[in-house]
């Protein structure tokens, strides 16, 4: 007759075989949408020609928050034509979305080409939270990119707007970025201005 421990070991022994359940991908967005939807356009000093806006952002393109089925629409191929993205599992991403997600400080938001299911633009909203400036909010633009295919699209003027928008409408006293020098006049158009102090670093690794 088996014990009731022998039975209890058995069923640990058991469960511990048993594949952990992975977490798949699907379309829950990082961010409220309705955030993005809500912006008052008529802030934006950037001229568009023709016209787009974030609820109107070309044929067949809606911008939108990232949401971790981006992972298959391309996110990454858009993402590695700006930087070294290494390789990254699902399971390493969807940690780190899920990780930027609670914080609710990151606002990754990408453009998708509906007719082919794609992403080809994305750019990221980082919100810092300061103890000077009497505990006051700075925002980040970071990892502006636009696909090599969609480029002239005036994609990346649009999310550079939007999320400059954004930062003021999640009131940060200020908003920062960082770019190359052949770059400096097409930020200038977002009212940017190039600060006197110098951008440092150390790199750790790729």
């Amino acid at each position: 007759m088996i014990s009731a421990h022998t039975r209890t070991l058995t069923r640990s022994l058991f469960a511990a075989m048993m594949p952990v359940a992975t977490v798949m991908p699907d379309d829950t967005p990082m961010f409220d949408p309705r955030i993005l939807q809500e912006l008052d356009w008529s802030e934006n000093t950037t001229t568009f020609s023709p016209a787009i806006s974030p609820l109107d952002p070309g044929d067949g393109l809606v911008l939108r928050p990232l949401c971790t089925a981006d992972l298959n629409r391309g996110f990454f191929k858009v993402l590695g034509q700006l930087t070294e993205t290494g390789v990254v599992s699902p399971e390493q991403f969807i940690k780190t979305f899920e990780h930027m997600k609670r914080s609710g400080d990151y606002y990754v938001t990408v453009v998708e080409d509906t007719n082919l299911g794609q992403i080809v633009a994305t750019a990221t909203l980082v919100i810092e939270h300061k103890f000077t400036h009497s505990c006051a909010k700075r925002g980040r633009i970071e990892d502006v990119v636009v696909s090599g295919e969609c480029r002239g699209k005036q994609l990346g003027k649009l999310l550079t707007s939007t999320l400059t928008l954004l930062s003021k409408r999640l009131n940060c006293y200020k908003i920062t970025l960082e770019c190359l020098p052949k770059n400096v006049d097409f930020y200038k158009k977002f009212g940017y201005l190039v600060s006197d102090e110098n951008y440092m670093f150390q790199r750790f690794f790729n």
